[in-house]
């Protein structure tokens, strides 16, 4: 079943004449796991921006499967209220709910911050901040979750231990998922389906099912035009 359809006949800002997404259509299933694959500046996060419903000033139509739907966004920055500890940040989208330091506390363990719970951000690493963040999405209980470069600025194996965590989280959950990234190895490692964004206007230059395809990192690489494949990791 369907999810939601994205349809951008053409995005442009301000008073500019170029565009940044010009005809950019793709649906996504129900349980998919979806990478938007393409260099920065390629128009991955204003596409996610308008599936949001944070960009509403563009050419198109966003259609979705079941008009009553719940989102979460897991943006670059962890964007956490300093003046609030962990429990309370993730507690922030239950608001007025009786349960809703519970669920928050629950989700902070799930995500190994467990005893963690009353830092402040400033007091926490970045690692747990991004940690908390995750936390905080997982435990709105969305049927759609946006996620942009979630893990970036991470080292190398902070990164690859949020992504097992979040792989794990969104097994269990079966949460429809589209996650931006420039990085070919991540996109091969957590998506179910990639759509490889062409270089600024945006298109898709291809929609890979990664069932599919034996060598994910090869097959990603060979779908990028030269002039993104050399800006992607």
């Amino acid at each position: 079943m369907t999810a939601f359809r994205v349809n951008i006949r053409r995005k442009v800002y301000g008073e500019a004449t170029r565009p940044v997404i010009a005809g950019l259509s793709f649906e996504v299933r129900e349980g998919e796991l979806v990478c938007l694959l393409g260099p920065s500046g390629a128009g991955k996060t204003t596409a996610l921006n308008i599936i949001a419903g944070l960009d509403t000033n563009f050419d198109g139509e966003l259609a979705f499967g079941n008009p009553v739907y719940r989102l979460s966004y897991v943006f670059q920055d962890p964007r956490l209220l300093p003046w609030r500890t962990l429990i309370e940040n993730v507690a922030l989208p239950l608001k007025g709910r009786p349960d809703a330091d519970a669920i928050a506390a629950s989700w902070l363990d799930r995500v190994g911050l467990a005893g963690r719970r009353d830092l402040y951000p400033g007091h926490a690493s970045l690692g747990m901040q991004r940690r908390a963040s995750l936390a905080r999405a997982f435990a709105f209980g969305p049927s759609i979750l946006l996620m942009d470069e979630p893990f970036v600025s991470l080292d190398e194996k902070a990164a690859s231990e949020l992504r097992s965590l979040f792989v794990e989280l969104w097994k269990l959950e079966g949460v429809t998922t589209v996650f931006v990234t420039h990085n070919v190895a991540e996109a091969a490692e957590l998506a179910t389906r990639v759509l490889v964004f062409s270089a600024s206007p945006a298109a898709i230059a291809a929609d890979i099912d990664m069932s599919r395809v034996r060598n994910a990192e090869n097959a990603l690489r060979a779908a990028l035009d030269p002039a993104a494949a050399s800006a992607c990791r």
